[in-house]
């Protein structure tokens, strides 16, 4: 569409009046125009009398127009980063650009490794000051609760709670409590925890050394988990 032929600009979405002659300006140049001229005439082909109309085919012209611009800008956009992403992922095929490509991945990836290698010494110390308290006062725990030594009274209880379970074989191993172990047919020692379980002393024995080691004043129940006392039965 040709611009106003008063302004010589773009109508936009400026209101638009078409004559009755068939020429089309601006509502507000053609209205200045009858004031600057002091009579109604078109200011192309003088004629008079004429009648007008507002109309909008500019403004929707207009608006068609951007949102096209808009769309086009749009697309470029999603382009232009789609095409960004893979350069960052996939390697060119041209050999000095493929060379570019995977020395600035190196030297991403080496400054990544420098950024997370932390050389405080200070805080190295600490965290490990912190790891020994910790350590410390589980340490504590467990000597306040299996530091007490259980009395024969006591054993006798914890005796005839294992009574009451009627247990028949070891957890550890699964075989019977009362199996005899090798060719000379002596009964396997059995030991009673102070949580009233019962295993075999050596498959006891064999998981305190995997699990602590010997160097350990205390051990878990391999059942309930609770520090526990031991003591050898003979079955």
């Amino acid at each position: 569409m040709q611009p106003c032929p008063i302004c010589k600009e773009e109508f936009q979405l400026r209101p638009q009046v078409l004559l009755s002659c068939s020429h089309v300006f601006h509502r507000a140049c053609l209205q200045a125009f009858e004031r600057f001229a002091s009579k109604k005439t078109c200011p192309l082909c003088r004629k008079s009398q004429y009648q007008t109309r507002v109309i909008h085919d500019a403004a929707r012209l207009f608006k068609a127009t951007c949102a096209t611009r808009i769309q086009a800008c749009w697309r470029g956009h999603v382009v232009r980063t789609w095409y960004r992403d893979l350069r960052r992922t996939r390697p060119p095929t041209d050999p000095k650009l493929r060379r570019r490509f995977f020395e600035e991945k190196f030297t991403a990836i080496s400054q990544r490794l420098l950024r997370s290698y932390h050389t405080d010494i200070d805080e190295l110390f600490a965290e490990i000051d912190h790891c020994l308290a910790i350590n410390r006062s589980v340490l504590q725990q467990l000597g306040g609760q299996c530091g007490r030594q259980l009395t024969d009274g006591d054993w006798q209880t914890i005796q005839a709670q294992a009574l009451r379970r009627e247990t028949s074989e070891c957890s550890i191993c699964l075989t019977p409590l009362s199996l005899s172990s090798g060719r000379s047919q002596r009964p396997r020692e059995t030991a009673l925890l102070s949580c009233s379980h019962v295993f075999h002393h050596a498959c006891l024995r064999a998981l305190e050394q995997f699990s602590w080691g010997d160097s350990s004043p205390f051990h878990a129940c391999p059942l309930c988990r609770s520090c526990y006392q031991k003591k050898i039965l003979e079955s």
